[in-house]
């Protein structure tokens, strides 16, 4: 009597050895925009966003911990094989990072006026690599966009 494995090889010979099967493409055309600016919004968040004489303040001591959730949403994004997953992804991650920004700039506008301490207070360079990093998010959305769809051959 034979064993189901000789039985599977003697299949697997009679097939012409190893049958071939089609490798799926993992990254799309945006893979490297968004790895790229994922990667500048998760380090961003990590470091100093306000910068005073007295010391620095952290990113993830308030909302770069939010930005920090929109780089790994932009990372799943370049490694999920579908463009518009890939462009929803870049879009929704590129305008909350810039969001989130945007008002940590217009409140630190707020307390330098407040305080009337102009220059006291200076945005760090984890806050000006996050916006740079939603720059690079939304400019590869509108890539996205733009490029027309390559079919399946």
């Amino acid at each position: 009597m034979a064993s189901t494995t000789s039985a599977s090889l003697g299949n697997l010979l009679r097939a012409g050895g190893r049958t071939r099967t089609q490798r799926k493409q993992i990254l799309h055309p945006g893979s490297i925009g968004l790895l790229v600016g994922a990667l500048v919004v998760i380090v961003g968040s990590l470091l100093p966003w306000v910068i005073t004489p007295v010391g620095s303040i952290s990113g993830t001591a308030g909302p770069g911990l939010w930005t920090l959730c929109g780089g790994f949403i932009a990372v799943a994004g370049a490694l999920l094989p579908r463009r518009w997953v890939a462009v929803s992804h870049s879009i929704v991650a590129g305008a909350g990072v810039a969001f989130v920004a945007g008002w940590q700039l217009v409140r630190l506008v707020q307390i330098s006026v407040a305080t009337d301490a102009w220059g006291q207070a200076m945005p760090g360079i984890g806050l000006v690599m996050v916006t740079g990093g939603a720059v690079i998010l939304l400019a590869t959305a509108v890539r996205l966009v733009r490029t027309p769809g390559v079919a399946p051959s």
